[in-house]
């Protein structure tokens, strides 16, 4: 079976394993949970009481009944377990509150500025999450876990941004440490923001698609990378850094990262947004871009077009190499997608082996602007139900249980 983190796995009779039985449908009752495990009825109760006692699972009558006493069902108790899904970009702060079956329960979106800095960025992140909780009337203590999408690379181990060129002061800045001051025990995952909107989009859209590559063309350009069904990172969690790919003949196109002839700086909405400009076309970002194209605007159509058949000169490359079966197509000149993707598509098919494109899909995205804020609820509902984890707080409970004596 696979886990909810995506690891395939087999079914042995831990708290956790059980857990994640109940939490994919695949068993409803203890009977189901003895019938898939193998276990003994007297294991899969204690597995089971376990976790109700946890405050993990509920147990209640189904209603229907072939004769005798109707069987319990068991779900996952979703009233006391939520999470919080932060998307931070240049520009804006989105925060959705989830519960752990994945529903959303609240979501609320800030125009911010991520160079006003960690301390006023995170202070504003964290005040939202506490106003969604009251909006769905839950106390702190339900939160158990905060996924974070940030606009720069991060080491995912730490959690911690590394040299992130539009986030200045951020550098090494303990995001997950400023949150556990404020929320005590809950799990603080930090993460790229490409890499929760390809999360996102895979869990939501493509869950049966084993390689997805999801690119993100805004400020910045950025791919985020499901192999097997699993979100790859890298060694050190720089995998899918496509906009500083060299793109030949743009020599002269300084880059934010001190080279020239990046992707984003010639492809880029910034990039797009300063050559309009130089045409005598007010934009200062890629949403200006989009506004312009909109509006007919030839010359930010030709643009765009453009900048479609260079991201399919990488993208055509990648194709060879990984072999995807969808490319999703996300971030602010997505919404003017039908423009965009004539040029990768155009580059890509023309460039890329016949049997890597053979059934290829590049496609817009479908799950829009919410993809990194829901892609970074899914990151931390994936953590807290990850087995080991949910081991932990079954056994946490048990050593917290007091003692009873004999008689009493």
């Amino acid at each position: 079976m696979t886990s909810p983190t995506g690891e395939d796995r087999t079914v042995p009779g831990s708290p956790g394993d059980v857990l994640t039985l109940i939490g994919a449908g695949s068993a409803t009752t203890r009977s189901d949970l003895a019938r898939i495990t193998g276990l003994a009825r007297s294991t899969i109760s204690q597995r089971v009481d376990q976790l109700i006692e946890s405050r993990l699972v509920s147990e209640t009558e189904s209603g229907e009944s072939t004769g005798g006493r109707p069987p319990r069902q068991l779900r996952l108790r979703t009233a006391d377990n939520l999470v919080a899904g932060v998307d931070l970009g240049a520009t804006h702060c989105r925060v959705a509150l989830l519960d752990i079956s994945g529903r959303t329960l609240a979501s609320c979106e800030d125009h911010l500025l991520i160079a006003e800095g960690p301390e006023t960025v995170l202070a504003h992140a964290s005040r939202r999450i506490r106003d969604l909780l009251a909006e769905a009337d839950r106390p702190v203590e339900a939160l158990k876990a905060i996924g974070m999408g940030v606009p720069g690379p991060v080491e995912f181990a730490t959690g911690r941004p590394n040299n992130p060129p539009i986030m200045p002061g951020w550098n090494e800045y303990p995001i997950p440490e400023f949150f556990a001051e404020r929320y005590g025990d809950a799990i603080v995952l930090v993460d790229n923001d490409v890499n929760v909107m390809a999360l996102g989009e895979h869990r939501s859209a493509f869950q049966d698609t084993g390689y997805l590559l999801f690119v993100k063309v805004g400020t910045g350009i950025g791919c985020g990378i499901i192999a097997q069904g699993r979100l790859h990172r890298g060694a050190q969690g720089s995998a899918g850094d496509i906009g500083h790919i060299r793109v030949s003949g743009h020599e002269d196109a300084g880059c934010r990262c001190g080279n020239s002839a990046c992707l984003e700086a010639v492809a880029g909405g910034g990039a797009l947004a300063r050559r309009l400009t130089e045409l005598g076309f007010a934009a200062e970002s890629g949403s200006d871009v989009v506004a312009l194209v909109q509006g007919g605007n030839t010359q930010a159509l030709r643009l765009v077009r453009e900048a479609g058949r260079l991201i399919g000169e990488v993208l055509a490359s990648l194709v060879n190499f990984f072999n995807p079966e969808v490319i999703v197509i996300g971030g602010v000149l997505a919404r003017i997608h039908d423009h965009l993707l004539a040029g990768i598509r155009e580059t890509v098919y023309r460039r890329s082996l016949p049997l890597a494109t053979h059934h290829l899909a590049i496609v817009p995205t479908r799950t829009g602007a919410d993809a990194a804020a829901l892609g970074a609820g899914i990151l931390a509902i994936e953590h807290f139900l990850a087995p080991d984890n949910i081991n932990r707080i079954v056994n946490d409970a048990d050593d917290a249980r007091p003692l009873t004596t004999a008689g009493g």
